[in-house]
């Protein structure tokens, strides 16, 4: 390294504490870890001298600085720090510590607030697992002589990998050589240190009021992420930042992301999202992301100022309070109709069928006249409701809250309905059907029973048989209204109009494992005919019926029981035995954050 080339100045403190300073403008004290010296920051230095006036201390035992005491606290080199800044007269500065660096840069903040006015601690390490903690204890213990090529070695193998990555070469060499040139002695001292301070901060970080970045590599088995995570929790103005990929060494391993990420936060340390965000974040794969997310699809509605009927599509809908029932939708700011939903009295929210993709279609778009190609009728408040809808929400605005480029519409719900039918789902860009796959069972072979549990207003639909036992819609396949013998001929013969949605039963005859039999859920509008054999018994009344098929009676059961709960499962096995296995695991609502707006 030669200080006239790169304009570095080398000098020495009146107490032997060597630094090296560069560049002009706001001061930044740099303060390395164990082993190292401040010859570690010169890819930082070189990066940040334009627009900042660096200084990179030799703590204590390292570099041309004298030994720490024997049992050594944090406070000797905070203390040591300080006296350096006091010499170069500088009142204030900003802190960047690397792993054992970074303790010492918690403690002069800590111990000296009006000196710092921010704080970056890289891989610092913080109330380490027992494990670890003992590993870490076991080698500050057995230190001697630091000079021995085995315990080099083993150093260098944690931080870089065995064998060293070709890539991270450079980067193991440079910290080989400070390795192999720092005082045993001044080494072990530190070490030994750092080997139990890693708790000194944990009570005292809730008084760092300075905004503070905790910075780490996601492979850093020593200083982890969720070291790094805790201490930004408790720091009342810290944020955690983890780099992918990096590993204890990442300043001298990937110095342009790290110094990158150092330069956006010291330029305006008290903006939450200057760590971590990419410059280049990319808006389109962003909203790709957030595509993936199985939504359903909805229509929300309110009248305007002159009375007339608003509406755009959405998927951004969620439930969020059930005492007092509040539910809310986004709608973005630059939409057509933000104006009138934002100063709307109420809004309603109609949730989708599977045969409403043309209205979600019509919604979506920037027709002049959408509600002129649907059927609707006014609610409880005056917003429109779209026939047809599996539900529906009628809302008066509780809160309009701004949200980036959208606005979140809180709605007090003060009246709804819904009923059986299949809602319509949104993935990716498109529409997704979560109800019955009539392809798949097209190809299922010719003898499978299918049959339906079909519900209308909590009464479920049985044909009687002549000697007074009751029987489900089933035939041999799921078929066509001309196949007297499949389900869809035995329910057309009469004249019962019904929408099959979500499966869930399917099992093997055991005399005849070949023979399969497949129930799905559905709805129907109506048994519409003649026949008095056709019956819509309450779900309550159906443990009296007589049903002859006991794997028929024992899925009744079930669905009995599922239903009560809201909580539905498919079972897969055979007449005997199996296991249901859940659609989905119960979880609370969250929030939704895109949409169609």
């Amino acid at each position: 390294m030669a200080d006239a080339a790169s304009a570095w100045v080398r000098g020495t403190a009146p107490d032997g504490t060597g630094f090296i300073r560069a560049g002009s403008g706001a001061p930044v004290l740099l303060i390395h870890g164990v082993g190292m010296s401040a010859s570690i920051w010169q890819p930082q230095i070189e990066m940040m001298k334009d627009r900042h006036d660096l200084i990179a201390i030799d703590m204590l035992g390292h570099g041309g600085s004298p030994l720490p005491p024997e049992n050594a606290e944090l406070r000797d080199f905070a203390d040591q720090a300080i006296r350096l800044l006091d010499h170069l007269g500088l009142d204030s500065v900003s802190v960047v510590g690397h792993s054992m660096g970074a303790l010492v840069a918690q403690e002069i903040a800590l111990r000296a607030p009006s000196r710092v006015n921010s704080v970056v601690c890289l891989n610092a390490v913080f109330r380490r697992p027992p494990a670890l903690a003992q590993a870490v204890r076991e080698r500050a213990a057995a230190l001697g002589h630091h000079s021995d090529h085995s315990a080099i070695a083993a150093t260098i193998a944690r931080w870089f990998g065995d064998p060293i990555p070709a890539d991270l070469a450079g980067a193991a060499s440079t910290a080989r050589t400070a390795l192999e040139s720092v005082d045993a002695q001044g080494y072990a001292r530190t070490y030994r240190l750092f080997a139990h301070a890693d708790a000194e901060h944990g009570d005292r970080l809730a008084g760092l009021s300075h905004p503070a970045l905790f910075m780490t590599g996601s492979e850093d088995r020593n200083s982890t992420p969720a070291m790094s995570a805790a201490m930004a929790r408790l720091a009342p103005n810290g944020r955690c930042l983890v780099l992918n990929g990096e590993k204890h060494m990442m300043t001298i391993a990937s110095p342009e992301k790290v110094t990158q990420h150092i330069n956006v936060f010291l330029e305006n340390p008290t903006d939450a999202a200057s760590a971590g965000v990419d410059p280049a974040f990319d808006i389109t794969e962003f909203r790709r992301a957030l595509g993936s997310f199985l939504t359903g699809v909805t229509i929300v509605t309110t009248i305007g100022a002159e009375g007339e009927p608003r509406g755009f599509t959405a998927n951004s809908f969620t439930s969020v309070s059930l005492e007092p029932p509040l539910v809310l939708v986004c709608i973005a700011k630059k939409a057509l109709g933000h104006s009138a939903f934002s100063t709307s009295r109420g809004f309603a929210i109609n949730i989708l069928s599977e045969s409403q993709k043309t209205e979600s279609g019509i919604f979506a778009s920037k027709a002049v006249d959408k509600f002129a190609a649907v059927a609707w009728q006014p609610g409880q408040t005056g917003n429109p409701l779209i026939d047809g809808s599996v539900a529906v929400f009628d809302c008066g605005m509780e809160q309009l809250v701004d949200a980036g480029d959208h606005s979140i519409l809180i709605g007090r719900v003060r009246d709804f309905s819904h009923n059986g039918a299949q809602p319509l789902g949104y993935c990716r860009g498109a529409y997704v059907t979560p109800g019955l796959s009539q392809e798949a069972l097209a190809a299922a072979p010719p003898e499978t029973e299918v049959g339906a549990i079909l519900e209308n207003e909590g009464r479920v639909l049985f044909f009687e048989t002549a000697d007074g036992f009751h029987e489900l819609p089933a035939g041999r396949g799921l078929g066509t209204a001309g196949d007297a013998r499949s389900l869809k001929g035995r329910l057309a013969a009469r004249a019962i109009d019904a929408q099959l949605g979500f499966l869930f039963a399917v099992w093997d005859d055991a005399a005849d494992p070949s023979r399969a039999h497949v129930y799905y859920r559905g709805t129907v509008d109506g048994p519409y005919s003649d026949d008095r054999r056709v019956r819509l018994v309450d779900i309550e009344h159906i443990a009296g019926l007589k049903i002859a098929d006991p794997a028929v009676r024992s899925m009744l059961d079930r669905y009995a029981r599922e239903r009560t709960e809201d909580q539905f499962g498919v079972y897969v096995g055979n007449e005997v035995e199996g296991e249901v296995r859940p659609l989905a695991k119960p979880a609370p609502a969250a929030t939704l954050h895109s949409g169609h707006g």
